[in-house]
């Protein structure tokens, strides 16, 4: 709704000029005595504005629109989005006349670029003598608002109206407007592709970071060499957190930071500094919200695990990674190093978006004979093989010999698009058919998901040798997939191959180094909530012989300056069923290591209706029971959470979400690990593994068992403490 305020009171009575003499009060102390508020859309139509045709719909929009990319920059919870029904819709729409009493008109304005069709109009007698348009030509783009003004002093004492034309169609044919003012003074604008110098003088370059502040284009680069492009939602005041780049390898250069837009009035530029150590070090790790068992950044937000290797004696773990964003976006492979499985060593970012694109998932493998060429001086090559997103989106390779400095191939691309849709290699040696394969997602039309397999004698050159198709319309195989050989029952001797999608569905078959033959297919694979992208380990001793998988964890952290974390790592188990193999997941030894301290339980019999048993207190714990539960409903309630088994529906229960869990003869055992920010639970031996997003009361530390229906003889109950990963 539209206030032209300083009139108002003449043109409305009674009601409406109550209304606009407190609008007037309410707008004057939130501009200042001399800016004049001509129209902010907040209202729940347009009125007294006039719509025509049918591109702005019945009043101002909240936001984006169906279809359309999220809008920002818009103050209040209004805006004029011509978006409505799509950018076919056309039309406009006109303010009532008002005079000039300002020397300047000030807007925000986004959308489409195209003038003589999309425009801000300012008319006087009937006649445009000012107009602005969006800033999107070209297919991409941000729905972002930007101030713009006029500068209107000779047209002092006129009477005009505002006007929003949408007269287009097609691509960004649509127009977004807000908050119109008059001012004596120029409202702040935009500067376009601001460069500040900064010399390399610390290891680090700090930029300031605000959530929900507009994202910004930030360009880093020294002479004409552009080293990173990303996306930043730059802090214009007090940042939230800064956002941290290694610039190590350019010491003592000077660092051109280009920002493609920001306001004349943001201190976003001048804040990023050069530092020697890391923000708030004293207190990382140890924030509220910080997950004390699982894997997280040190800063910004982190999905799918990648590049999951064994090499030099640790275990490498790469993952997608926005270092300058709680968001998605930004895509960067993130490194970690540990040499347990649990305690984990943050080491840098390790691949940026370059020409390519965003830096998508994919995996690592050691090439121990050098087919590649990428070894020396003896020492086998630590391969990547990622996904670079960007148009096209093709398959590349980075190198290393120390597990630390990797070098991307100068001759990527290793694979070209096959289509929009390809992406995330999973890559093995296969030793019956000595050479490499790749298991890539594609994405074919009129066939929807798909796997390819490609054969290569050296990394660099890639040929198709057959598809696996998932199913029509559902998400089987769809994206990151996994591919690796399980023992049935621990038998070395009956083998088979398991074909895994990022939604952990699953097929097992056989597998000649060419095609992969499914005998079960679209099986389910973990059983609970917040868990995607899998990956498991490659290159692991053939002494260890375990299949060690790592999840994303989706534990989302608002307010903290990290989002998101990993799993425990998981040993993957082909069991015998009535129904076939089918995977059963157990937390790796490893997570043993953690224990503090323990009490247990004797055995003994829960009563139904009687006070719960106490088993303990830990603010992060490892609870294993194993128990016979008749008929009964057993249930543990671990620091606010609700793990309960339904025996007689042989179903698992947390926190009301509920999957299968068979009883093992007459028994059920059940370990459940608490963390700050999720429970793992894992039941039937492995069978059902069930991940939990979920945040307990840090007061609330108490676990306890109790029966319901019948009573149920718990044969072993131990509560551990764990300690934390990140403290010695």
């Amino acid at each position: 709704m539209s206030h032209p305020l300083p009139h108002a009171p003449r043109r409305f009575a009674g009601p409406l000029r109550a209304l606009a003499i407190a609008l007037l009060l309410y707008h004057a102390a939130a501009l200042g005595a001399d800016d004049m508020l001509l129209a902010d859309f907040e209202g729940a139509s347009y009125a007294p504005w006039t719509a025509t045709g049918d591109a702005f719909g019945n009043g101002p929009a909240k936001g984006a629109l169906p279809g359309q990319m999220s809008v920002s920059g818009f103050k209040g919870k209004g805006l004029v989005n011509s978006f409505h029904k799509g950018d076919t819709s056309t039309g406009t729409l006109t303010s009532p006349p008002f005079p000039i009493e300002r020397n300047f008109i000030g807007f925000l304005i986004g959308g489409g670029a195209n003038p003589g069709k999309l425009a801000f109009q300012l008319l006087v007698d009937g006649r445009v003598v000012r107009s602005a348009s969006g800033p999107n030509s070209q297919p991409g783009g941000s729905e972002e608002l930007s101030p713009e003004s006029w500068d209107v002093s000779e047209l002092l004492g006129k009477t005009a109206t505002l006007r929003v034309l949408d007269d287009a169609t097609g691509g960004w044919g649509h127009i977004n407007v807000d908050h119109v003012v008059q001012s004596d003074r120029r409202p702040a604008g935009i500067r376009r592709d601001v460069v500040r110098n900064v010399v390399a003088s610390r290891r680090y370059l700090l930029f300031p970071v605000q959530h929900g502040a507009p994202s910004r284009v930030v360009t880093v680069s020294v002479g004409d060499h552009v080293i990173v492009r990303n996306d930043v939602g730059l802090a214009p005041g007090t940042p939230d957190w800064w956002a941290v780049m290694d610039v190590g390898p350019w010491q003592g250069q000077t660092l051109h930071v280009k920002v493609d837009r920001l306001p004349e009035d943001s201190g976003a530029l001048d804040a990023i500094r050069p530092s020697e150590t890391l923000p708030d070090a004293a207190t990382l790790y140890r924030e509220p919200l910080r997950g004390q068992l699982h894997f997280s950044p040190q800063r910004g937000w982190n999905n799918d695990p990648n590049g999951m290797v064994f090499y030099n004696g640790e275990y490498h773990l790469f993952f997608q990674h926005n270092p300058y964003g709680w968001g998605w976006g930004n895509m960067h492979w993130g490194h970690a190093v540990s040499r347990d499985l649990v305690r984990w060593t943050e080491l840098g970012d390790v691949l940026m978006p370059d020409v390519y694109g965003p830096m998508f998932s994919g995996s690592a493998v050691v090439d121990w004979k050098n087919t590649s060429g990428f070894g020396k001086d003896g020492k086998p090559p630590l391969v990547l093989i990622y996904t670079a997103a960007g148009n096209p989106t093709v398959q590349c390779l980075a190198h290393s010999t120390d597990g630390r400095t990797f070098t991307k191939y100068d001759g990527n691309p290793v694979l070209p698009q096959v289509t929009g849709g390809n992406r995330d290699p999973k890559v093995f040696w296969h030793e019956p058919t000595q050479r490499w394969v790749m298991v890539l997602y594609v994405e074919l039309p009129q066939r929807g998901h798909t796997i390819h397999f490609y054969t290569s004698p050296n990394l660099r050159q890639w040929t198709l040798a057959s598809v696996t198709e998932g199913v029509r319309g559902s998400n089987y195989l769809y994206e990151c997939p996994d591919f690796f050989e399980l023992p049935v029952d621990g038998n070395p001797r009956n083998t088979k191959w398991v074909l895994l999608a990022a939604n952990t569905e699953y097929a097992v078959g056989t597998f000649d180094g060419t095609r992969f033959n499914p005998e079960h297919s679209r099986l389910p694979g973990q059983r609970g909530k917040g868990f995607y992208a899998p990956q498991t380990y490659s290159d692991i001793p053939a002494r260890d012989g375990r299949r060690i998988q790592v999840g994303w964890f989706q534990t989302e952290t608002k307010g903290m300056s990290f989002n998101q974390s990993m799993t425990l790592p998981l040993v993957l188990t082909l069991v015998s069923t009535p129904e076939g193999p089918r995977m059963a997941y157990n937390p790796a030894k490893e997570t043993r290591s953690l224990r503090k301290d323990t009490r247990a339980l004797k055995a003994k019999s829960l009563q139904p209706g009687a006070t719960p048993t106490l088993v303990g207190e830990a603010e992060l714990l490892e609870l294993e029971a194993d128990f016979e539960p008749g008929d009964a409903t057993t249930t543990f309630h671990v620091r606010g959470a609700t793990v309960a088994y339904d025996a007689a529906k042989q179903e698992l229960s947390v926190n009301g979400h509920k999957a299968p869990a068979p009883l093992l003869g007459k028994r059920q055992r059940i370990t459940v690990f608490c963390d700050r920010t999720g429970l793992e639970v894992f039941a039937s031996d492995g069978l059902c593994y069930m991940p939990m997003p979920f945040q307990p009361r840090p007061d609330d530390l108490k676990v306890s068992a109790e029966s319901s229906g019948a009573p149920v003889r718990l044969r072993r109950v131990a509560l551990h403490a764990l300690k934390s990963i990140w403290r010695p």
